[in-house]
Formats: structure tokens, sequence, C-alpha cells
């Protein structure tokens, strides 16, 4: 489903997929900039891209010296067009015209510093020194001939490189992430000074387009959605009751039972002031609990969530309580959630999304699915709540994941001490992460969050590019035991663990709403993980992050008010042992811990 309900124009910069997480978001930067781009595989041949003015070749999660790396044809290089190269689209170019790239004893992950080091188009008023953002191991320890090195970090001596009589240029960093500061201005160098783009794309005002291309895909059909209240599902539910009508749309909010407190509620207030009689809501929750009795690992749980939804959906379409006649399956599915679940050719499986389990597939192959937001990203989803009028209050809602709570009350199979290292403790809990545009899943790192000179964030992302059996840090704000006391415990997703995740979660919301702090992050999960002793078995991890989209995030400290504040209420409940702050930005590590 695109997002024009007119052909687009000829792409004048065409993105090749080599299986970077971000590979649509740079297709998406490049539409922002006022260019239109499209996606096409790495393997497309030189002559289907003749006529455009340029190629930017992506990352991903391989090395382009083994077998079975993406490949780009040799010939774009000889097209005459410019062609920019990023992270392992960087390492492509370097390895096709005669550079060497080398596998790397230290990665670089999250923000790093680049210095340029001579003038060129791609760095026209961005000069100098400036923040970055990271996720490699592998490096080009050799430019082509003909290129000259651009840029370096502490520890990548070339950064950046480029030949500018071909218009070749290559970046190690992903300028495509908004925490990369200058990011926005080296593409628009690339688009307009080396590519010499025109502008001819405007990517405002798309209700009227998407609900244009609602009416096709329904092809006088009935959409039945399964609303979760976020901003996500209400935005995709309110554009197909706008296309189709109050007669043909309906919601049904299912109760997995793990859901937080009050959430039935708002989602109930949510879409009554929508309309009358177009939602219901079922209670499941025995089920969900039932099915996931005994499930520990993060995807399987996964698993087990999206194919209870799709069995509980099914059940009730096929009741014939809600619709009659024909209907589909109407989803609030966004571009990070098909890409997190190997969305694009060549995607590394980062977690597999519940709206992406095989159910869902067989749907989406019958064309019995409606998606109208799956090619966009979380902040477009709310500049299109706004443009339908839908208040701020829902569209400022922090994103909650679709599995609820079973994704941050993490399980394991049998008890384990922590164990003392030179740089911290090393917690026998594992995460999944995102490094090198791969799925990780290691143990977590503690540190003292005790008063120290270097600043904790810091010292987290020099410890995590140094230690490779680690994909996250974690600091120890306060607890009832030392840290070396601790040791994980055998736990299973039961309802006391539910519950007691329900009260701390309650608790951290009430405070971050009480003291502005939640206006000041894009999303603040809560986690509750086995990890304590015999009488507190459990503790909590407090995840504060600050992002545009999902696909990066910052790491964001705690004001001290609420952090003394919030150490003594969830420390006084019953069976917590200690509190923690995520110290990790993403990547390495993913906003969830599973």
């Amino acid at each position: 489903m695109t997002l024009s309900s007119v052909k687009p124009p000829q792409a004048q910069v065409v993105v090749l997929d080599t299986g970077g997480q971000y590979c649509h978001l740079i297709a998406r930067k490049i539409r922002e900039l006022g260019v239109y781009s499209e996606i096409r595989p790495s393997e497309t041949p030189a002559a289907e891209l003749l006529g455009g003015r340029g190629i930017v070749i992506s990352g991903g999660p391989a090395s382009v010296y083994e077998s079975g790396a993406p490949q780009v044809d040799p010939g774009i290089f000889s097209l005459g067009c410019a062609v920019l190269g990023l992270c392992y689209g960087h390492q492509t170019i370097a390895w096709h015209l005669g550079g060497a790239v080398q596998r790397g004893d230290k990665g670089e992950y999250g923000l790093a510093w680049l210095e340029t080091l001579r003038p060129s188009p791609l760095f026209e008023s961005v000069e100098g020194r400036q923040q970055i953002w990271m996720s490699h191991r592998d490096s080009v320890t050799r430019v082509p001939p003909g290129f000259e090195a651009l840029g370096a970090t502490e520890t990548c001596a070339i950064a950046a490189m480029g030949d500018a009589a071909r218009r070749i240029y290559g970046l190690q960093f992903h300028p495509e992430v908004v925490h990369t500061t200058n990011g926005k201005r080296i593409l628009a160098n690339f688009l307009f000074r080396v590519c010499g783009c025109t502008r001819d794309w405007d990517p405002r005002r798309q209700a009227e387009r998407i609900q244009d291309e609602i009416r096709r895909t329904a092809a006088g059909r009935n959409v039945f959605f399964f609303v979760s209240g976020g901003v996500d599902s209400t935005v995709a539910f309110t554009l197909c009751l706008r296309a189709l009508g109050p007669e043909r749309v309906r919601a049904l909010y299912v109760d997995t039972g793990l859901m937080r407190a009050g959430e039935t509620e708002f989602v109930r207030n949510v879409f009554d002031s929508l309309g009358r009689g177009i939602f219901a809501v079922e209670d499941a929750s025995a089920r969900f609990l039932s099915a996931l009795d005994g499930v520990r690992d993060p995807e399987q749980k996964r698993r087990v969530i999206g194919e209870m939804f799709v069995e509980v959906q099914e059940q009730i379409l096929a009741s014939g309580r809600y619709l009659e006649g024909r209907w589909i399956l109407g989803q609030g599915t966004i571009y990070p959630d098909t890409i997190e679940s190997g969305g694009t050719a060549k995607a590394d499986v980062i977690k597999t999304h519940h709206n992406r389990v095989s159910g869902i597939q067989r749907l989406i192959a019958e064309n019995r699915i409606v998606e109208p937001l799956h090619s966009l990203y979380k902040d477009e989803v709310r500049e299109l709540g706004r443009e339908l009028g839908l208040p701020e209050q829902l569209l400022q809602r922090h994103p909650f994941p679709g599995p609820g709570l079973a994704i941050r009350c993490l399980c394991e199979e049998s008890g384990k001490p922590v164990e003392r290292l030179e740089e911290g403790w090393l917690a026998p809990l594992h995460s999944v992460g995102v490094q090198g545009d791969s799925r990780s899943y290691r143990p977590v790192l503690i540190l003292d969050a005790a008063p120290r000179q270097q600043d904790l964030h810091e010292l987290a992302a020099e410890r995590i590019n140094r230690l490779s059996q680690i994909n996250r840090v974690i600091a120890l704000l306060e607890s009832h035991v030392p840290a070396g006391s601790m040791t994980t415990s055998p736990a299973a997703l039961c309802q006391t663990r539910l519950e007691r995740l329900r009260r701390v979660d309650a608790i951290v919301r009430d405070a971050a709403e009480r003291t502005g702090f939640d206006r000041e992050v894009w999303q603040f999960p809560v986690i509750l993980v086995p990890l304590g002793t015999r009488e507190r078995p459990d503790s909590v991890v407090l995840r504060p992050v600050d992002s545009v989209d999902g696909m990066t995030a910052r790491a964001v400290p705690l004001p001290g008010a609420l952090r003394e504040e919030l150490c003594r209420r969830l420390l006084a409940e019953e069976g917590v042992c200690a509190v923690f702050l995520d110290l990790t930005h993403k990547p390495p590590g993913t906003i969830e811990w599973e």
C-alpha cells in the first residue's frame, strides 16, 4: 500500500538495500528533504538505474569479505551518477574499487565524534568536530585509488572517504539517524551539491492520499481492527473510519491480561469519543496467560502472543458477532515493526513483531490485511494524527509494545550468581540488542551508580564497545543488598510477577507524569528482572529514552529528585530488591529488553 493515490515521480535517488535496519529511514530522510526516492534490492543491475541522479548503498549486518554477503553491480560506479555508501555501503565501495576492509578489534556502537580532515562538498558548512552515530565492527583500512580520507573517529581512521572527480563517497556512520547532529545537512549536501537533485516531493498532507488507497484496498469489504489504544492503531482506525464510514469499520480491544493498570478504561474512552457502536472489549486474559505458561524465551513469547492474537481474532471474526459479510483485518503496523522482524530482503531479525507472525503473514498472502501506516515512522504517524484532528493527549502517548508486559517481565530457567569483572558485575540476565545491524542476545553489565568523575552513559558506551560479551549496561541506583550478593532465580511469567510489574510501572508513570519528565522522553519502559535475593527475587530496571521514530534512541539520565522518589517507592514494594537505570543507547541495545 503506497502513500500516494497518484503515480509518484521517477525516483531521482535510489537506495540499494543491503539488509540494514535503517534502509527505509534513509529513503524517508531523503523524501523529507523534498526529493523522491525509492528502495531497490542491492543486486539491481546498473542498467535499471540509468537516468537517476544518485544512488545510496545502505548499511547491513554482513561483512563484505564473507561468502554470500550482499553485493552490488560494479557497473553502478560507471553510470556517471553520484554514489554514497553508508556503513556496509561504505565498506562495499572500498571493497569493489580496490581499497581494504578488515574486521576490527574494537567496534563502535552508538555515539561517537567525527573529525573532518579536509574540505569536501559532503561536509560543506559542517566541517570540524561533530557528533555522529556508529554501529559497526568492520572498518575500511585503506581507501581505493583516487579516494581521500575525509573524516576519522578515535577508533576509525577512515570514517569518511570520497573521490570528488567521480562523485563517489562513503561514510562509516549513519547520517540518516537523528543522533548524527549534522546528518540532515550532510544528506542535503549529497542530494543538492553532489547529485544536483531538484525538489519534487512533499511529504505533508498524506491523509487524503492514504484514505483513497484504503478504499481501493478494501474493494467493498469491511475492515475490522483489533486496537490497543496506542497512537498507531488509533490513527490507522481513524483513517479507515474516515475513508469507509462507521457502518463498515469496527474496533475490538482484546484484554490479554498483559496490559498496564487502567489501560482498558483509557482505550474505551478514546474510542467512545470517535463514535457510538464501533467499539467493544473482549476479555481473553485467561487464554493468553495459559498459552504463556512456562514460556521463558523472548522470541517464543512473541510468537506465542502473536499466534494467540490471530487465533482469538479468527474465532471472533468467525462468530459473526461484529461484522457480517466479507471482511479484512486492519492493523496499525508501522515501518520499524517490519524492519526489526526482517521485513526487508536481507535484514537480520532483531525481534519478531506480533503483527508479523506466521498467522498474520497468511492473511497478508491472502490479501486480507490493510495497514495504512506500514511505510510510516512514529513521528510521521503523529503528524498524520494531527492532520486528522486527534487530541494531543493521545498523540503524545508513549509507545507501548503489542505483546504488553510479557516482554517487560524477564524469565529465567535457573538461578545463577552475578560474576565479578574488573569493569563491573556481569549479570546472568540476557537482553536483545542490535549490533552492526544484527541481532544479539547477551548478558548485562552492572555498574555502581555511586558518584564518579566519568559520566555513566559515556562509561557504558565505552564498556559495550570494549566487551564483546555484553550488549547492555545498567547502573545500580539503590538496593537492599550489594550487587555482588544478587543472584537470578528460576522465574516464569506468572500472575504474581505480572501484578508486581503493574504496580511498579504505575508508580513510575505516576511520578514521571506528575513531574513532567514523561514529556522530556520518547518512551519510559519499566522492566522486571529476576535478579535479587530469596526474599526479594525481582529488581526493577528503568529505561527512559529519547528518540524520534524508535529506530535509534538515546538513553536519558534521571533528574535527581525523580530518581530519589522512584528508588524510595519502588524499594518499598514487596519482592523488589534493587532499582537499576539502563544506560544503553540503541544501538547496541533495543529499546525493549525482549
